[in-house]
């Protein structure tokens, strides 16, 4: 299990809110390749108290090392692993769920999740699922792409984009499809015109935004008295799905279960931001069951 692979975002705010003490149970909703995980087992020194999700095979295979000693590893998307332990009454002090893609899936190009790496249409992060980028991109009408385009990525451009998408196709790789929606942002632009499609094409994929809508009461539920939850976000529409479900169950109402341990959501400092990019967007929220 590398770290230089993949280094993991917020890892310092993640303790300092979580606070693992000797002893306490930790669930790992998209644990990747390990990092906030070991860094959490170094403070609660039990390895079987500790279940680890991920939907990638390549991030189960890292997670080998953990498993040996003891980790109870799920291979499957965090909302099937949460239905599962949440029917079989499964409860935790801590619950982590780091959300988007990882840089790993980023950095390599036959997953075609990035078009600064020429790949596939693929950007799924379950390998087995059967919807994939190609079937969206090739296959949808205009509205549905226009749709997905629009909601997932917030993009003004949206239906203008489909249309061009439509007129090209087949297309085949991810800068074939960077460069037809970069022909409807003429000019210069510090991002990548093709960055919201891409990132609403992936959401669409893989059912971000759904998953973690039915997944936090679920995540909610499995907290122990004095249980910690923490949500890593990395663009505005998770944010606003975290930010509501928290403010639905916490405040000062005598009926409220849980307090909100931050009013705001903590992001990177500068430091951070520099020797990891991908921390700059990223938003941590963090609730505490009473």
């Amino acid at each position: 299990m590398s770290q230089t692979i993949h280094t993991p975002v917020l890892l310092k705010a993640v303790m300092a809110y979580l606070k693992p003490e000797p002893g306490e149970s930790y669930l790992d909703l998209t644990a990747g390749y390990g990092g906030h995980a070991t860094a959490v087992l170094a403070r609660t020194q039990l390895t079987s108290a500790m279940t680890l999700v991920d939907r990638d095979k390549t991030a189960i295979a890292a997670l080998t090392s953990l498993k040996r000693q003891g980790a109870h590893v799920i291979h499957a998307s965090f909302e099937e692993a949460s239905k599962a332990l949440h029917e079989q009454g499964a409860n935790f002090d801590m619950i982590l769920a780091d959300l988007g893609v990882s840089s790993l899936h980023l950095d390599t190009s036959s997953r075609g999740f990035s078009f600064a790496h020429d790949g596939p249409l693929d950007m799924r992060m379950d390998q087995t699922a059967e919807l994939s980028a190609d079937e969206i991109v090739n296959k949808y009408d205009q509205d549905r792409l226009t749709e997905i385009l629009r909601r997932y990525g917030e993009e003004p451009r949206a239906r203008a984009i489909a249309a061009a998408i439509i007129s090209k196709r087949p297309i085949s790789s991810t800068r074939q499809l960077a460069s037809v929606i970069a022909t409807q942002w003429p000019g210069r632009s510090k991002v990548h015109p093709a960055t919201r499609s891409f990132q609403a094409i992936r959401i669409a994929v893989n059912d971000e935004l759904g998953q973690l809508e039915r997944s936090i009461p679920l995540w909610l539920a499995m907290l122990r008295p004095g249980g910690r939850l923490a949500i890593i976000s990395f663009h505005s529409l998770e944010d606003r799905i975290v930010k509501q479900a928290f403010a639905d169950v916490s405040g000062d109402r005598f009926d409220a279960d849980y307090r909100l341990l931050a009013k705001s959501p903590i992001t990177a400092d500068d430091a951070e931001n520099v020797f990891n990019p991908r921390a700059r967007s990223a938003k941590l929220r963090v609730l505490q069951r009473k």
